[in-house]
């Protein structure tokens, strides 16, 4: 299999590691989805980030539809989802908190750097910024109820989602995601960044 986009996306990041952790074997295609749209192009015409070339050549997108194409492939032993109907809904909520943070991240940083300043609206840019503080205090106090793994010995998908989003975040809006507001996460990410799957698909 064949995993295309730039270890930048949170997106693609999760998918990365998640296999490495699943012990899922894929090759890595760093395309931009910018500044090589039209090689991307001719791989995923939607061009979109992360897209999965399938061993019979299908092309799956969303890192969470590919991520549930993985749970599938993984080994008992290996899955990253917790069984448990409690633990599940609780690490859902989890993943579903990072999801909200990476994408209201991106959300401002295209805000930025895509609109002209002429053409920004404030108060959108207002109601996004919340939506990400809420995102990450509600993520903050999930995440400061251990101070180890979130469900198990070994990271599961809540921890590799938290991780990356908050890597992303710190990176892409380090003035407004503080790792001192945020000890939990940030000490989540410290643990997780030092493991083999993490730094074998480091933020680029």
């Amino acid at each position: 299999m064949k995993l295309i986009g730039m270890l930048d996306s949170p997106y693609v990041r999760r998918v990365a590691i998640s296999f490495q952790l699943q012990g899922i074997s894929f090759d890595h295609q760093p395309l931009s989805v910018f500044s090589a749209f039209d090689a991307f192009a001719t791989v995923n015409p939607v061009v979109k980030a992360p897209t999965l070339i399938t061993e019979d050549g299908t092309g799956l997108m969303d890192s969470g539809l590919i991520l549930e194409l993985g749970e599938r492939l993984a080994p008992p032993h290996l899955k990253l989802m917790p069984c448990d109907l409690a633990t599940y809904i609780r690490s859902q909520r989890i993943i579903g908190l990072a999801l909200a943070a990476c994408e209201k991240t991106v959300q401002i940083v295209y805000e930025r750097k895509l609109r002209p300043p002429e053409k920004q609206y404030q108060p959108w840019v207002d109601r996004v910024h919340a939506q990400l503080i809420a995102a990450y205090r509600l993520l903050e106090a999930e995440v400061s109820q251990t101070s180890a793994w979130l469900f198990d010995e070994r990271p599961l998908q809540a921890d590799v989602s938290s991780a990356v989003a908050f890597r992303f975040s710190r990176h892409m809006l380090p003035q407004i995601i503080e790792a001192q507001t945020y000890p939990a996460l940030d000490a989540l990410s410290a643990r997780a960044e030092a493991t083999e799957s993490f730094s074998a698909f480091s933020f680029a």
